[in-house]
């Protein structure tokens, strides 16, 4: 059965389903400069550059491919003439659908290279995270939790969780976006929902 579309489907998300895509997504920096223009909203080829530590060169080819698959967008009305060009993120939200990528091996492979790159990459970003904890205000320390849980659920039951879960993003994200920016920082939420493997 294909995934049940949930709340963070709509105008803000693109659902990948296309095998070169999920392909020209799966590299680092790709996904680095993506989340980057997510979090920070339209940024020059230069100043990402400074914050990725890149060639503006190599920034400018990796954003290309990003604009060729439509995870991008060129921003010229920001622009100060003509050689400078800034891009911003085309959506909000990128989603696949494991269970419609099973269906076409291409799809299922190229999926899988995307999500484990992802999840390389969450990886990182919470060991920089940790290695960073000693010198943050411990009022944000305290803040911050991880965890894991076994549950024992039905389908049905895990598929009620996926909502909630998805429901419970949205709310937060709604929260955030009405306090002032000045007042905010930047949270990684990372959660994950599967079946043990066996």
């Amino acid at each position: 059965m294909a995934d049940q579309k949930g709340p963070l489907d709509g105008p803000n998300t693109m659902r990948l389903s296309d095998p070169r895509a999920m392909r020209a997504l799966a590299h680092p920096l790709r996904l680095q400069l993506l989340a980057e223009l997510r979090i920070r909203g339209p940024q020059s080829i230069g100043m990402l550059g400074e914050i990725v530590d890149e060639a503006p060169g190599s920034v400018s080819y990796h954003i290309g491919k990003l604009a060729q698959f439509g995870f991008v967008e060129e921003a010229p009305e920001l622009a100060r003439d003509r050689r400078e060009r800034w891009w911003r993120a085309s959506h909000h939200h990128t989603q696949t659908s494991a269970s419609e990528d099973l269906k076409d091996p291409e799809r299922r492979l190229a999926s899988r290279e995307l999500r484990s790159t992802f999840a390389r990459r969450l990886g990182e970003t919470y060991e920089a995270y940790l290695a960073q904890e000693p010198a943050l205000d411990p009022d944000w320390v305290g803040a911050s939790t991880t965890g894991d849980e076994f549950l024992h659920l039905t389908l049905d039951q895990m598929r009620e969780l996926k909502a909630e879960v998805n429901d419970l993003v949205l709310r937060w994200r709604a929260k955030g976006a009405d306090v002032p920016q000045e007042n905010t920082e930047t949270a990684i939420l990372t959660y994950q929902l599967f079946r043990r493997p066996q």
